[in-house]
């Protein structure tokens, strides 16, 4: 079976598992979100980079209200063709293209990102990125990526496949926060 397929299929494995998972994730958001939230205090990151959460992800709107709080810049994707750029997190928040929640747009320019927490799937064997599938991080990165200081990976569980799945274009992390990494043998 050719890299591309194994790919699909531990991409449709995972996210059928994240799915199943769902339910009952409130105490192990909480504790996932902590760790992530006392990274960036050790970091003394000021500019982060975040995402909305998806159903399948871990819920980190928490997290977003209190680093808003602290007043840490905060930036999340908003699509703009195959990729996306950032902008501010600011309310209100729509629900727009792949059920993906975004704020509006804005012309401000993001200079730098201190630190990036980054969604995935899993990672194959070299810890590279496997995602849903859009390639919207690895286009994001191909133009961003030596103005990001620092990359996390993040979510709940974390599939692995014991071989090498991704291309050289796929992004890695310079850490990994999560519950647990499921082997997924394909």
């Amino acid at each position: 079976m050719d890299k591309n397929k194994i790919k699909d299929k531990f991409r449709k494995e995972a996210l059928k598992n994240l799915k199943k998972a769902r339910v009952n994730n409130y105490k192990r958001d909480k504790l996932i979100t902590k760790r992530v939230y006392n990274e960036i205090k050790r970091s003394k990151s000021k500019d982060i980079m975040l995402f909305i959460p998806l159903k399948t992800e871990p819920n980190i709107t928490p997290l977003i209200k209190l680093l808003r709080e602290k007043g840490y810049n905060l930036y999340v994707p908003f699509i703009n063709g195959t990729s996306f750029k950032l902008v501010p997190y600011r309310l209100p928040i729509k629900i727009k293209k792949f059920k993906i929640k975004e704020p509006n747009n804005s012309y401000k320019k993001v200079k730098k990102i201190d630190l990036a927490i980054v969604p995935l799937l899993g990672v194959d064997k070299n810890y590279k990125r496997v995602g849903f599938g859009k390639g919207m991080y690895d286009r994001f990165y191909e133009k961003f990526n030596k103005k990001i200081n620092k990359t996390i990976f993040f979510q709940r569980d974390i599939y692995y496949i014991n071989k090498i799945v991704t291309n050289s274009y796929d992004i890695s992390a310079d850490a990994i926060i999560t519950n647990s990494i499921v082997e997924i043998d394909i």
